[in-house]
């Protein structure tokens, strides 16, 4: 993966939604929270978690200080997740930009989950799909108890 500048303001111009993530990040992120989104991104088929750029449309590049060690944190990602997320650290000129991307959870494999639950947050993006999930579960549960 090899992300140019221009790649990024493509990804910038657009808007958040299930495979695209955008965070500050400026000091720190909490390592428990970026695996939190892996995990709902690769739950919903895979996706990009961008550190150092605003949230908020028009974003900007603020630059990151976030995971100084990127083979750490790859290697952390690898056990808490087990899927490989690859990232890549761009230079940008108004500050570090990293971009971890998320592939989707292999078929058949059973959802990647923390701490037994399929994904993380409150309602959001992140947790449409692992709802969506659940309910059909539960719909072919209750019908396959009825047969």
């Amino acid at each position: 993966m090899t992300v140019s500048i221009d790649i990024l303001q493509t990804w910038m111009n657009a808007k958040e939604d299930e495979h695209l993530e955008f965070k500050e990040a400026k000091e720190n992120f909490h390592f428990e929270e970026l695996v939190n989104y892996c995990v709902a991104l690769a739950n919903e088929g895979g996706g990009r978690m961008i550190l150092g750029v605003t949230d908020k449309l028009p974003r900007k590049v603020v630059g990151s200080q976030a995971f100084s060690n990127l083979e750490r944190t790859k290697a952390g990602l690898i056990d808490r997740v087990r899927l490989r997320i690859d990232v890549e650290e761009i230079q940008h000129p108004d500050g570090r930009v990293l971009v971890f991307q998320v592939p989707s959870r292999p078929i058949g494999s059973g959802r990647p989950t923390i701490k037994g639950r399929s994904s993380a947050g409150t309602g959001d993006h992140r947790t449409r799909g692992a709802r969506a999930w659940r309910a059909a579960h539960a719909f072919s549960t209750v019908l396959s108890a009825h047969r």
